[in-house]
């Protein structure tokens, strides 16, 4: 475990993830009903093309409460976007437990898989034009959903909400503008009110900042924050940007098909008045025991092939394993 604290101008994310999850309870009943709104438990995703198999998650563990705001990063080919068509109903988990709320991924049929994609989830994309259709405005992309939804009451009340999630993401001068016509940030924002526009228990988005610059990037996770403590909608963001997964309470790795390590982050006033930032870093540990160290410590320590481990009354120690490093050590 390691703490790190940042000064600087930072949201109080402890705050927020209390105001979300007093938004959830509301929303689900009772602070009892927190608890596992996303599990998977072993979750296995083989694919196969042209007699190969690829084993893209390899037994992942992963519990999200109601109303986290969490960041799954990795790098590429780590398994995170697999996971997140998983969880969004866009793709089937080969084995394993994936379940959303009441929803089990693994059986569910066509029909019910829709209502899933339609009713429980909202999805923004990375690239920015997939989430607008270029000839409405701002304002009538949000209504769409509702609309075909038939949710939200009559063309008016639709009117007044998707004005009230545009002001809500910071948008609401663009109501009246089509997609040309606002910035990559502005159309990221808008997509985030859409993405929400029928009352979703889960907002999924991937890589939502990728082609944004990182003050327009922070604006949109700004955004996001704003919708998880307001509305208590538990938000999944995939993303490969570690400085980016910096803006949520609570980051997730994944490596090699499998969570790897958590990094926790908490919010304080420090002795000056100033506020820092403090991170604490987690291996994950699974059902049988096996954990997988932080790339970072690998590579300072050089360690590989195997490790050797003393068991201390509050710890286990982990050293080098080839005799060499430990003679030096000792000289």
């Amino acid at each position: 475990m390691t703490a790190i604290a940042e000064a600087s101008a930072v949201p109080d994310l402890a705050a927020l993830q209390q105001r979300a999850a007093q938004r959830a309870a509301e929303r689900a009943g009772g602070r009892d009903r927190l608890r596992g709104h996303i599990v998977c438990d072993g979750l296995v995703r083989i694919f196969k093309t042209e007699g190969v198999e690829v084993v893209a998650l390899q037994g992942l563990d992963l519990v999200i409460d109601r109303g986290e705001l969490v960041a799954i990063v990795g790098a590429s080919g780590s398994g995170k976007s697999t996971l997140l068509n998983i969880l969004s109903g866009l793709d089937t988990p080969t084995a394993g437990i994936a379940r959303v709320a009441e929803y089990d991924l693994l059986s569910l049929s066509n029909r019910r898989r829709l209502a899933y994609r339609r009713q429980m989830v909202g999805f923004i994309w990375q690239q920015t034009g997939r989430n607008l259709l270029p000839y409405l405005t701002a304002l009538e992309n949000v209504e769409l959903p509702m609309h075909l939804a038939r949710r939200g009451g009559g063309r008016r009340a639709r009117r007044e909400r998707a004005r009230e999630l545009l002001d809500l993401v910071g948008v609401g001068y663009c109501a009246d503008r089509k997609p040309s016509q606002m910035s990559g940030g502005e159309q990221q924002r808008c997509a985030v009110a859409v993405a929400v526009a029928n009352d979703p228990e889960v907002l999924f988005a991937d890589e939502p900042t990728g082609e944004l610059d990182e003050a327009t990037g922070a604006e949109v996770f700004a955004a996001l924050r704003t919708i998880n403590a307001e509305l208590g909608v538990t938000i999944v963001v995939v993303t490969h940007d570690h400085a980016v997964a910096s803006q949520v309470r609570r980051t997730v790795a994944i490596r090699d098909g499998r969570t790897s390590s958590e990094v926790r982050r908490t919010a304080r006033v420090a002795a000056d008045g100033s506020t820092e930032l403090v991170s604490e870093e987690y291996a994950v540990l699974d059902r049988t025991g096996r954990m997988q160290l932080p790339a970072s410590f690998v590579d300072a320590l050089s360690l590989r092939d195997r490790v050797r481990l003393n068991l201390e009354p509050d710890h286990v120690e982990v050293r080098p394993g080839d005799r060499a490093h430990t003679e030096k050590e000792q000289a």
